[in-house]
């Protein structure tokens, strides 16, 4: 198992905030060299903001992955003028998405959209990663999310560009699987990185869990936070959550679930000690299998 779960975890990536560029020459010292940084644009921060850090992401060794959301771009040359920026600076990836602004700040409502511009096929951009939602969406119905994805994916064979889907996180494994299955049934043949949230405290990730609209496992888990029987069959830590995967994994051999994506919640240090700990195969398995120990 520790095999597995090493193999699985190098291939991983994770994300921080503009209010963590101070904090990138210390990650750099602490991750893997061109590990897949993502640069979130969080909800006080600029679009030029997203591009500088992912610059600064980029030049201290990381391969930057900034954020591009729809609903935060003022305009198509905006949106023209950051993927310059970052493509002169050698950033290759992008994640798309639309964002949850009410009010647009320019005519973009969706990421299919930005898509239309022709701008991405156009600039020096290689991998797209778009959303993907195993639990659904408060806004989106299963139906809609599916079409898009279509659209996407057809999209990347036009193109040329890589696309691949990186998940909202959770607490139930076997929901994610099970969606990896259905996925890859309706024709959808994107890899998918799956989200997983990184050591945080429970309180704290059900605050995030609420603002990020995770759907049936957040119920069940809120909803059962005082009863131990019940949170033993949720994957509430992120070592749960990692083993429950590759359990799940390895049940479908044609499981699209080709590498996780770390969800740092402001514990952008914890998160990157913890996974380059486990990334050296620096952790002890229990003996049920369902968790391991970070050896210290």
């Amino acid at each position: 198992m520790n095999t597995n779960v090493v193999d699985f975890v190098r291939g991983a990536s994770t994300e921080i905030s503009t209010h963590d560029e101070d904090l990138l020459p210390t990650l750099a010292g602490k991750l893997p060299g061109g590990m897949v940084m993502y640069v979130a644009h969080t909800p006080k921060a600029s679009v030029e903001d997203v591009v500088r850090v992912a610059v600064k992401a980029q030049s201290v060794g990381f391969r930057a992955s900034p954020h591009i959301v729809a609903r935060r771009l003022p305009s198509e040359e905006g949106l023209k003028e950051a993927l310059r920026r970052l493509t002169d600076a050698g950033v290759e990836q992008v994640l798309l998405v639309a964002g949850d602004l009410e009010r647009p700040l320019g005519k973009f409502t969706s990421t299919l959209q930005v898509l239309d511009t022709g701008l991405l096929e156009t600039s020096a951009i290689k991998r797209i990663g778009v959303a993907g939602h195993p639990e659904g969406h408060k806004s989106i119905g299963p139906e809609e999310q599916l079409a898009a994805l279509r659209y996407k994916q057809a999209f990347g064979a036009r193109t040329g560009i890589e696309v691949h889907i990186v998940t909202q996180f959770g607490f139930n494994p076997e929901a994610i699987c099970a969606w990896d299955q259905r996925m890859t049934e309706q024709g959808i043949a994107l890899p998918v990185h799956v989200g997983i949230a990184g050591p945080t405290p429970p309180h704290k990730l059900i605050k995030f869990a609420l603002q990020c609209g995770v759907g049936a496992s957040l119920h069940s888990f809120a909803k059962n936070l005082g009863s131990m029987a019940s949170l033993a069959r949720l994957a509430t830590t992120a070592d749960e959550m990692l083993l429950g995967l590759i359990r799940g994994r390895a049940e479908y051999s044609g499981s699209r679930l080709v590498q996780p994506h770390f969800y740092a919640f402001g514990g952008t240090l914890a998160t990157a000690t913890w996974l380059r700990a486990v990334a050296d195969g620096s952790f002890t398995v229990q003996p049920d299998g369902r968790k391991f120990v970070v050896n210290a």
